[in-house]
């Protein structure tokens, strides 16, 4: 294996981010708390569902910019800033942009002290999304199944945590376990869930099977670890450097495989419901007047369940017969693998999708 050049991309970024950290640690500490409030307000504006179109805060009034110097004033004039404003509201402009344009035009000041202080609070920023908005989780293993680029079967058990995300106060029955006169023994999570990241929105097993009362409540817990990851992404554009963060890639890495996991779970759940409200029309003469399908599947680049349309019958009237389902599917595979807008693990899970459907319907009478 060829050694990476130690002035590598990633030697650049750890360095970068050491840096800032050494600069935000030398800092009095009351000016690290006063980055630390501006940059929760900073995080949970860029984090937000539906962003603001502005947004304001506020440099501190002195910092530290050489290690072993004197605190140098920030002119009051740079104090009150303002990210994004009319313009960008009427263009729609991402708060992000303005906020991560605002940073850099701070950071071209020549005036040192504005400078560092806009570093220092990017800084601040991304370690309150990456520390401080994120739930931190077990210490697991994932492994790449046979043509897949991101880990995502979870392998052997799961550590204990050191956080608190399993505490007893969540616990649950698990079958099978009760024992004579004791009645069911309570386990803060199923063994299937207890080998992800963040047990808490595993919503399938290892089966397949539904962990949790509904399929909303399913949707609900993907809709988490897509929040989750979206946070994980925000850090990264107003400070890639922060990749280089162990907790950052600990959570990355957890979290990732748990939602490829377990959005895939979804999918082919939701596919399952298909075939079963396909079998219920047919035998209900309800499909004699066409039938057209959206087959949901998990899309690894997008991290979202997409839909992949195709039609059965034609409309009109043309009598359901379930070798239309079998050759439709056969068509569509077809169409699938030679798809190069999707990924290649993305292409194999739609294609077991649509062999499942054709399945179904093969030894329909």
């Amino acid at each position: 294996m060829t050694a990476r050049p130690p002035g590598g991309p990633a030697s650049h970024l750890r360095q970068e981010y050491e840096s800032w950290q050494t600069r935000f640690e030398a800092q009095a500490a009351i000016v690290q708390r006063f980055l630390e409030t501006q940059a929760r307000t900073l995080a949970e504006a860029l984090t937000q569902r539906d962003h603001p179109t502005q947004v304001r805060f506020t440099l501190p009034d002195r910092v530290l910019v050489e290690a072993g110097g004197q605190e140098q004033p920030v002119p009051p004039d740079f104090r009150q800033q303002l990210a994004g404003g009319l313009m960008d509201r009427l263009t729609r402009a991402d708060v992000n942009s303005a906020v991560r344009q605002r940073l850099a035009e701070l950071e071209q000041s020549p005036n040192r002290a504005v400078t560092i202080s806009a570093g220092l609070l990017r800084h601040a920023a991304v370690m309150h999304m990456i520390h401080g908005m994120l739930p931190s989780g077990r210490s697991v293993v994932y492994v790449a199944a046979e043509g897949e680029e991101i880990p995502s079967i979870p392998a052997g058990d799961a550590l204990e945590p050191e956080s608190a995300i399993t505490a007893a106060t969540d616990a649950i029955a698990e079958e099978g376990q009760a024992e004579a006169g004791r009645g069911e023994l309570l386990v803060p999570y199923v063994p299937a869930a207890r080998r992800f990241y963040l047990p808490q929105w595993v919503a399938f097993d290892d089966e397949g099977r539904l962990l949790v009362s509904s399929v909303n409540e399913a949707e609900a817990h993907v809709a988490s670890m897509q929040r989750f990851l979206a946070v994980l992404h925000a850090a990264v554009s107003l400070a890639p450097y922060i990749v280089a963060d162990e907790a950052y890639q600990q959570k990355r890495h957890g979290m990732l495989g748990q939602l490829v996991n377990q959005g895939r779970a979804l999918a082919r759940y939701q596919t399952g419901d298909i075939i079963q409200s396909i079998q219920h029309r047919a035998a209900a003469q309800d499909l004699n007047r066409g039938l057209s399908l959206s087959l949901p599947y998990f899309d690894d680049q997008t991290l979202h369940i997409e839909s992949h349309n195709f039609e059965v019958i034609p409309t009109g009237r043309i009598m359901f017969v379930p070798a239309f389902v079998v050759r439709a599917a056969r068509e569509e595979q077809a169409k699938v693998a030679q798809d190069t807008r999707l990924s290649p693990s993305t292409r194999k899970h739609v294609l077991a999708e649509l062999k499942t459907l054709e399945e179904a319907f093969e030894t329909s009478p």
